[in-house]
């Protein structure tokens, strides 16, 4: 008769010394994931409910090794666990090499376990039975394991389509913005070229121009940031706040022109030195953000760029940057979803206002490697949105309120 399936002594023995040790087993486990990924070892099972839960797998191999009729799959409590620990590795960004090499890890800390184990059981067995039962534990845990990788691969394909979807709504905005925007300037310069065009109308039209090239401009500017690129020596520059802001409000001129909108910059905006590329990178965002979305029934339409310093209860600086308008404002039910990629909260009720819907989490994403974070506030009229990073000198404290 096959060994596998034959009471074995050893196999209980195994399976009961597996149980009483799960804890400390799983313990182990732990620390080895830690040792090799970038995770403190709290977040590697981050809650009370999974690490609890965790000892399950190794009950359910225990119950396969002690009795080998009854399959790991037919034990649902350990493999719905298998397939969370699968979501949650998916949700802290494994790849799946760590999450092979994870159960790889377990492989080995159980194999060992076994070797130890063998030692230390008074049973008699044949060379067969502890084959059989070394078998058992290979087939347990490459079952759990299949559980776990299976809901891993399922969220990543679905995560894959869905940026896939996004991308080709993102290449369709962007390819229609530049249409557009070429098109506009082309038709405009070309009109510029008739000898019989007044003066006035001359001057109108290179203000077209210089408006759609300018937006041009703001959308290459934002596609070299996302994909890590640039090519603009002020990236490694800094320079003072009130600088910055002077020439992001240069770069959107024409556009606040065209819509009759004001661009103040507050006198008092405190004199720290900031990243020059980071820096006007955000303003112009956001300024040109506040000029699509003015109100076209105010009378007077402003934005305005204001900032200070604030000191930190742990001592440090950090340097707070708004841009605030009367204009529109956002729809409540859009707020909590303004910086991800993407995302225009106006298409609905706007659609012939234009954008890839890339610039709030562009600044989102250049502050935080910075250091910093974004946020947008919302008072009874118009919008404000902020944005802070550390200071860079100890000097900028003493303009810290």
């Amino acid at each position: 008769m096959d060994a596998s399936t034959t009471d074995c002594p050893l196999a209980v023995a195994l399976a009961e010394r597996l149980r009483d040790h799960r804890d400390a087993l799983t313990g182990r486990w732990l620390l080895r994931i830690a040792d090799r990924v970038s995770l403190t070892p709290n977040r590697i099972f981050p809650s009370d409910d999974l690490i609890d839960h965790v000892p399950l797998l190794l009950l359910g191999i225990a119950d396969y090794i002690a009795d080998p009729a009854r399959p790991v799959l037919a034990d649902t409590p350990v493999i719905a666990k298998a397939m969370e620990l699968g979501a949650l590795r998916h949700t802290q960004g494994f790849d799946e090499h760590q999450l092979l090499k994870e159960y790889e890890i377990l492989g080995g800390i159980l194999f060992q376990f076994l070797s130890e184990s063998v030692s230390e059981i008074d049973t008699e067995c044949t060379r067969a039975e502890l084959v059989a039962c070394a078998t058992r534990l290979f087939q347990a845990i490459a079952v759990i394991q299949q559980a776990t990788t299976t809901q891993f691969l399922m969220l990543a394909r679905a995560q894959v389509a869905e940026r896939e979807e996004r991308l080709r709504t993102f290449n369709r905005a962007l390819t229609h913005e530049l249409r557009n925007r070429i098109g506009a300037a082309l038709g405009a310069a070309q009109i510029m070229e008739m000898s019989e065009i007044d003066p006035n109308e001359r001057h109108g039209l290179n203000g077209v121009v210089l408006r759609n090239i300018e937006s041009m401009r703001v959308v290459l500017d934002n596609l070299l940031v996302l994909t890590g690129v640039t090519l603009d020596s002020r990236q490694h520059r800094h320079v003072q706040l009130p600088e910055a802001a002077q020439e992001a409000a240069r770069q959107v001129r024409s556009a606040a022109k065209a819509r009759s909108v004001t661009v103040r910059i507050d006198p008092d905006l405190p004199a720290v030195e900031v990243s020059a590329a980071a820096v006007e990178l955000c303003l112009t965002n956001l300024i040109a953000n506040a000029i699509k979305y003015s109100d076209p029934s105010s009378d007077d339409r402003w934005v305005e760029i204001r900032g200070h310093v604030i000191t930190r209860s742990e001592g440090n600086c950090e340097v707070v940057v708004e841009v605030a308008d009367n204009g529109i404002g956002v729809p409540a039910e859009a707020r909590s979803r303004l910086f991800q990629r993407f995302f225009r909260a106006h298409e609905a009720v706007m659609p012939h206002v234009e954008g890839t819907g890339l610039g709030l989490s562009i600044i989102r994403d250049t502050v935080g490697g910075l250091g910093g974070h974004a946020w947008a506030e919302f008072p009874a009229k118009g919008s404000v949105f902020a944005f802070s990073l550390p200071s860079r000198r100890e000097a900028d404290a003493d303009v810290a309120r």
